[in-house]
């Protein structure tokens, strides 16, 4: 079966405005991946470099040299399931991020970025060899020892992750890279891995690639996703491109006419074909209940000028070929979640064929390449993806970071985590201010409610939608404007007094609510208004909570409870329930007891 083609800038594909895609790079680049890492001669990090230097002209390729080294040294004799020497796979990681435009220290940590779980070197070696910033990244990334997490080791691994890419958002883009590689030699394992490693692909990291907004990475690994999970739709889908014809002439008819018109409004713009990937062909005849593949001719008119030449340009395309209702969606006025904007219509093009256009500036297009990575690719254009592009497009993550601490073990974790990153989503309107907020599929006026705040949802009592009484758990619509009604407080039935506190929530909304915003508030308030009994059992939970709340402050997890169970005679307690006693009564502190026990754990042979 072929690997997926490519659409991505990662192989050669220009992005407009891109001052790195010049034509001598686009040639080199797709001749690269043509050829396999060791045909570049004595010097496995040409490629790497010569890449890396074209966006980083100043970069330390001293550096990086010396991270090759010492990779090359720690991996030496270890070999992949594939059969390649194991240093092939941190080298191509790396060159996937230096076709990104990621920085320096990303890439120093991509060519590390297995040593500390695979070999002898150590963190803190690591560390004093390179740096504290590219040790957080290669932690970040490194994977729990199942030996001591159990079957729960990936879902804390993908909790540590997420905790570590909150103080740097660079060591998601790492594991996404290294995923893709994976993903391109996965063929080298057993069909019920490639299974499970696609399926967890499919699940967790592409819809944190999408929300991270790199495009150049969530297509190539739906397609590979897409290859193993369902060999047969792939196949077919694969076929579909591939016999496909008239295509390319249609475009060409479509792009010269469009090209025309946009200069006679004295529109700056470029006219390219924007094809679909194999997945979201798969996914759209899937969806749409089509009995074959179904697609559609698409271009992209990227205008170099303020926004208002988007709308301009989009005059232009509905006063050639009468638009088709209902098929116009406006991404500026509302960009997307991952801050995606462009302007989407599909109009009746030449020969009455249905025809799909999208329309966005240079900077938009760049970003929709390559979402928060541009803050990395474009540093002299700083102004476009500086800090508050940047803060807009980590909002979700500090939200994952905010409940992921009350989230009391990993299947609940990756269960809200699912819940959050959910592609189906609707966007809805609060009444006065027509604030639009995103919500998952089937949210409720609670949901809504907390995200406004947390005693606007401590105080909710009902709603109203689009003008009508609604109860707080109905589901909402996308494009519903809701108006939540809030109850003042009181000290009792007769004595209402806005400043008293408010009744609060019912236990029955965490039966309906949808994001783990409202569950965490919810569950809070609950926690801070209904004090537990003082009893032996309630100390060893109270315990336990405290020691994982301290290693979560450390980036760490516990999967079970064997490394508690062999910590605790070392501290002198005859077993676990009596250490957690002890820490809740504050006999040890929780921050003691985590020291001890990563310590253990790290000592520990691998």
């Amino acid at each position: 079966m072929p690997p997926p083609p490519s659409y991505s800038a990662l192989a050669g594909g220009a992005v407009p405005g891109d001052p790195t895609a010049t034509y001598s790079s686009i040639i080199g680049s797709r001749l690269r991946a043509m050829l396999p890492w060791s045909s570049s001669g004595d010097d496995p990090m040409a490629v790497i470099l010569r890449a890396h230097r074209q966006i980083h002209p100043a970069a330390d390729t001293v550096l990086l040299r010396r991270a090759y080294s010492m990779a090359e040294q720690m991996h030496r004799g270890q070999m992949r399931k594939s059969g390649e020497a194991f240093i092939s796979h941190p080298l191509e990681v790396t060159e996937i991020l230096a076709d990104l435009g990621m920085d320096t220290t990303t890439l120093v940590a991509a060519l590390l970025h297995d040593t500390v779980e695979d070999t002898d070197y150590t963190l803190g070696a690591l560390e004093r060899d390179f740096g504290a910033e590219v040790a957080l990244l290669v932690d970040g990334v490194t994977k729990f020892d199942k030996m001591f997490y159990g079957a729960d080791a990936e879902a804390e691994t993908i909790r540590k992750m997420i905790v570590a890419a909150g103080r740097d958002v660079r060591v998601l883009v790492i594991k996404l890279a290294d995923r893709l590689h994976n993903m391109r030699t996965i063929d080298a394992r057993s069909v019920k891995s490639r299974v499970r490693i696609a399926t967890a692909t499919r699940e967790v990291l592409i819809p944190l690639c999408e929300r991270l907004g790199i495009q150049a990475l969530k297509r190539e690994l739906e397609d590979w996703v897409l290859r193993a999970v369902s060999p047969s739709g792939y196949a077919v889908v694969d076929e579909y491109v591939r016999q496909r014809v008239g295509w390319d002439g249609y475009l060409e008819k479509v792009i010269s006419a469009l090209s025309s018109d946009l200069k006679k409004f004295n529109l700056d713009a470029t006219v390219s074909p924007r094809p679909r990937h194999l997945y979201s062909i798969w996914k759209d005849t899937v969806d749409g209940n089509y009995g074959e593949p179904h697609d559609l001719p698409r271009v992209v008119i990227v205008v170099d000028g303020p926004e208002t030449d988007c709308y301009a340009a989009l005059g232009a395309v509905h006063g050639k070929w009468r638009p088709v209702p209902g098929r116009f969606k406006d991404f500026i006025a509302t960009p997307k979640n991952n801050n995606y904007r462009s302007l989407h219509t599909t109009v009746q093009g030449p020969d009455d064929q249905s025809l799909e256009v999208l329309i966005r500036t240079v900077e938009m297009h760049q970003s929709a390449e390559y979402g928060i990575v541009a803050n990395f690719r474009y540093p002299s254009t700083a102004a476009r993806f500086g800090p508050a592009s940047k803060a807009e497009q980590l909002d979700w993550l500090r939200r994952l970071l905010d409940w992921e601490a009350a989230a009391s073990d990993p299947a609940q974790f990756i269960a809200s985590l699912r819940c959050d990153l959910a592609e189906d989503q609707i966007l809805v309107l609060t009444a006065g201010g027509g604030r639009p907020v995103l919500l998952p599929s089937d949210a409720t006026p609670v949901d809504l409610a907390y995200i406004l705040g947390a005693d606007v949802g401590n105080r909710c009592i009902g709603a109203r939608v689009n003008g009508r009484l609604t109860a707080v758990s109905s589901p909402l619509a996308d494009g519903d404007t809701v108006e939540i009604i809030t109850r003042a407080g009181q000290r009792d039935e007769f004595d209402f007094d806005a400043d008293a506190p408010a009744r609060g929530p019912s236990p029955e909304w965490l039966d309906f609510v949808r994001t783990p915003h409202a569950r965490l508030h919810i569950s809070r308030w609950f926690e801070a208004h209904e004090a537990p009994a003082i009893t032996v059992a309630n100390k060893v939970r109270l315990g336990r909570l405290a020691i994982g709340l301290a290693l979560r402050q450390q980036g760490r997890g516990l999967a079970s409870d064997l490394p508690l169970v062999r910590l605790a005679p070392r501290l002198g307690f005859p077993d676990i329930e009596t250490l957690l006693v002890a820490v809740a009564d504050h006999a040890r502190t929780a921050d003691e007891v985590v020291a001890e026990l990563i310590a253990l754990v790290d000592q520990q042979p691998h």
